[in-house]
């Protein structure tokens, strides 16, 4: 991936992959660049504005000891945002979800968005937002349509 940005604007995502053991990677979201590490770590950067979903899972001798998802917007250094474990500096999260049963709901809904032929980081991130809340309170998300992407694109075009 090529790089846009300087480093000291870019959102940088360390991925780590050890078989068996740790699992860090990224479901959606469109990199500015990338940085090999060593054999099992990379960094991946993102420009400001843009969203991208982070996985990351663990085990140990007994199973899976986390499970997580988290949705965030990348932010300018210098703009309010959250810490976020891997992430620097942070992230605007707009969506945190944690235990297998649930990363993996968020990954249907992922699944369902690609469905319709919309691609994650298009996505309204206030429908990121309503999952996020909807899951925690143990509540049935309503289900992004191509009528809510299409009033997302008009109110994001309509708004400077």
């Amino acid at each position: 991936m090529p790089t846009t940005g300087s480093v000291d604007t870019l959102t940088q995502v360390e991925l780590i992959w050890t078989e068996k053991k740790i699992e860090h990677w990224i479901r959606f979201g469109e990199g500015a660049g990338e940085r090999i590490l060593d054999r099992h770590r990379r960094i991946v950067s993102f420009a400001p504005g843009s969203i991208f979903a982070f996985v990351r899972w663990a085990s140990n001798d007994y199973g899976t000891i986390l499970s997580r998802i988290d949705i965030a917007r990348a932010v300018d250094p210098h703009e309010p945002h959250q810490t976020l474990p891997f992430v620097r500096p942070g992230g605007d999260i707009l969506l945190t979800i944690q235990g297998w049963h649930k990363v993996e709901r968020v990954l249907q809904i992922i699944d369902a968005v690609e469905a319709l032929g919309i691609n994650p980081v298009d996505v309204a991130p206030n429908h990121w937002r309503h999952v996020h809340n909807r899951l925690t309170a143990r509540h049935k998300p309503r289900v992004y349509t191509h009528t809510r992407h299409r009033a997302w694109l008009k109110r994001r075009r309509a708004t400077p």
